[in-house]
């Protein structure tokens, strides 16, 4: 793979960890003001948001409101962004 591959592939595994640290960070009493929270924030909102709104604008997203599946389905956009990725370069 070429340098431009690994380094996409690199950023896209780090923007999955840090969405699955912000699902297992809200577990726990954090606040917001917290630092590391900010981050993970900061870091995953710019994905989460409008996959969130794409989820709750779609036709059955008004009965999904108590559970928020945007992590899982960004995490596997990302994922599949990572397969084509590679499949481009090899």
């Amino acid at each position: 793979m070429s340098i431009i591959s690994e380094v996409l592939v690199t950023f896209l595994t780090i923007l999955d960890y840090a969405i699955l640290f912000r699902c297992i960070l809200s577990w726990f009493p954090i606040g917001r003001d917290n630092p590391v929270s900010r981050l993970l924030y900061s870091i995953t909102e710019p994905i989460l948001g409008p996959v969130r709104k794409m989820i709750y604008n779609s036709p059955i997203g008004g009965s999904m409101r108590m559970l928020d599946f945007s992590p899982i389905i960004a995490m596997l956009i990302l994922s599949g962004i990572q397969s084509v990725i590679i499949s481009i370069f090899r």
